[in-house]
């Protein structure tokens, strides 16, 4: 009764935030049609040849879209998981467009699904989700059903997927760090005499080299850029991290350090603060970027892989992983990564629990959807059919990098799927579209990221949401044109912005993170 209290509150919740209950697709019900109401009856959870095992059908939420060749690749796995589950994998899909609106009502409807994807990031944090209620509690399960996967996964990493000492996720084995920072041509720099970035000086001098000299400007991007000069403030700014409280899709709030990190601040406030505004304004004057930014379509990383903008700025993975997309369009460029975070020493860990796979309370086998986990897991031949696809058609193995093969048809054999959470450092295999830095630089910050203090912190918003709310209304607005240079005079421009956050209620908001982290302990200072 409790937990279907806990649906209907969520529902409601979401109904009244969102308003898009009534434009959502109406698939309440039971959509696994293929599965049996019954319980695991085996003893051997974990391994092959599962004759006793009743037929399943398993579905799995993901965010994206269907490729041309993913059924085909769905068979193959399918062929693999009745020989040894006796059960398929049926894959559902939330586009990328839709996620903010229907993956919060995946759980808050009572859908019969089976696994999905979470993530304290998502829409609605893994934590929240673990604490509604909606999520099935594997903790005494993986013992009989997932022997393999349990011994497998640090019991470090494992500690991030706890809430209230129990665990409702599974975490990713993959190694990841995701640090903002200005992609630029170096191959424009050498042109120009220019010495490589390492300050927002030297950024400067680029910035200006390329606006006066090219045919297009250094940052040729949209109104998101706004919000990606923030994180290069907050990453080139002393030992700050990102905290709880304020999404981080807006102008978030702060600590003053990964150990000083109950001390909450919003930057506004401060004097570092005031010389960005400063410093945005010389450079939208200059026009480092175009006049229009904040009604242009186009992102800066579009226009730079055709040629028409200096930079981008972008997290480390998506600038190595746009390795190949470069030397299709430009192949005589060279790119280089300006990350601030990393000259400061703040480069933080990515837990396992920020991709993790979750199990669903309205499953009706959740004992076979933690078995099917374990397999993607810990047996490479599945790992490599849900990341990689079926071998000679979407890729072919080659000097130890991944690649497609010459035969390969995007019409008709491209496919994938965004199944980050279950990813294993052991099985992956780098793709030759990826630049090599990616695991140079994975390997460097291995030795010296830091812990992130938050891991396990769920920040319960219920009593600031209205607050939130207006502070919301005020970064988009005054906020994006302080960071794009677009708000007059920038002193006059922080004051007003400070005072219309305090009448939104940002102390209010500081404060009521504070009380929440005052009992707080970071996972890495747990015994």
């Amino acid at each position: 009764m409790m937990q279907k209290k806990n649906i209907l509150a969520l529902l409601l919740a979401i109904v009244l935030i969102a308003g898009v209950f009534a434009g959502c697709s109406n698939n309440s019900g039971t959509n696994n049609e293929g599965s049996t109401n019954t319980n695991e009856q085996s003893n051997n959870g974990g391994s092959s040849g599962q004759t006793d095992l009743k037929p399943a059908n398993i579905v799995y939420y993901l965010w994206g879209s269907e490729g041309p060749a993913n059924k085909d690749i769905l068979a193959e796995i399918n062929k693999k998981l009745k020989a040894d589950l006796n059960c398929t994998l049926e894959i559902k899909y939330i586009d990328w467009p839709d996620v903010n609106t229907k993956y919060p009502l995946l759980f808050a409807s009572g859908e019969k699904f089976d696994m999905s994807h979470a993530s304290p990031n998502a829409p609605v944090s893994y934590y929240t989700l673990a604490k509604q209620g909606v999520l099935t509690d594997i903790t005494d399960m993986l013992d009989k059903y997932a022997p393999k996967l349990k011994a497998e996964i640090p019991e470090e990493t494992w500690a991030g997927n706890k809430v209230d000492g129990k665990i409702y996720g599974v975490p990713t084995l993959y190694s990841e760090f995701t640090p903002y920072g200005y992609v630029y041509r170096t191959d424009l720099a050498k042109k120009y005499n220019l010495s490589p970035i390492t300050s927002p000086e030297t950024m400067e001098a680029y910035m200006d080299a390329i606006t006066k000299n090219e045919k297009f400007p250094a940052l040729n991007g949209n109104s998101n850029d706004a919000q990606n000069l923030y994180r290069l403030f907050v990453g080139y700014t002393g030992s700050w991290i990102a905290a709880p409280g304020i999404p981080l899709e807006q102008m978030y709030l702060v600590a003053q350090s990964a150990s000083d990190y109950k001390n909450i601040i919003h930057p506004a406030f401060t004097d570092q603060f005031v010389a960005w505004a400063k410093l945005m304004k010389k450079w939208a004057d200059s026009g480092y970027w175009p006049k229009d930014i904040l009604s242009s379509q186009v992102d800066a990383k579009t226009n730079f892989n055709n040629g028409a903008s200096g930079g981008f700025i972008t997290h480390m993975p998506d600038w190595t992983g746009n390795y190949g997309a470069l030397k299709q369009t430009l192949p005589n460029a060279e790119t280089d990564f300006w990350c601030p975070e990393e000259q400061n020493n703040k480069i933080l860990k990515k837990a396992g629990v920020e991709n993790s796979t979750v199990i669903s309370v309205t499953s009706d086998n959740p004992e076979r959807a933690l078995m099917v986990i374990e397999k993607f897991m810990t047996d490479e031949s599945y790992y490599r059919l849900i990341q990689y696809g079926i071998e000679g058609r979407q890729y072919e193995i080659v000097d130890g990098k991944v690649r497609k093969p010459a035969s390969y048809n995007p019409d008709v054999d491209g496919g994938g799927f965004a199944a980050w959470a279950l990813r294993n450092d052991k099985f992956n295999i780098p793709l030759e579209s990826e630049d090599p830095r990616r695991y140079e630089l994975i390997d460097k910050w291995k030795e010296t990221a830091i812990d992130n203090p938050f891991v396990g912190f769920s920040f319960d918003s219920q009593n600031v949401n209205s607050e939130l709310a207006s502070i919301a209304n005020v970064n988009s607005q005054l906020g994006i044109q302080i960071m794009l240079g677009k708000a007059g005079d920038p002193e006059k421009a922080v004051e007003q912005y400070r005072n219309q956050l305090k009448q939104a209620g940002i102390d209010k908001v500081i404060a009521e993170v504070k009380t929440q982290l005052e009992n707080f302990t970071p996972i890495y200072e747990q015994k």
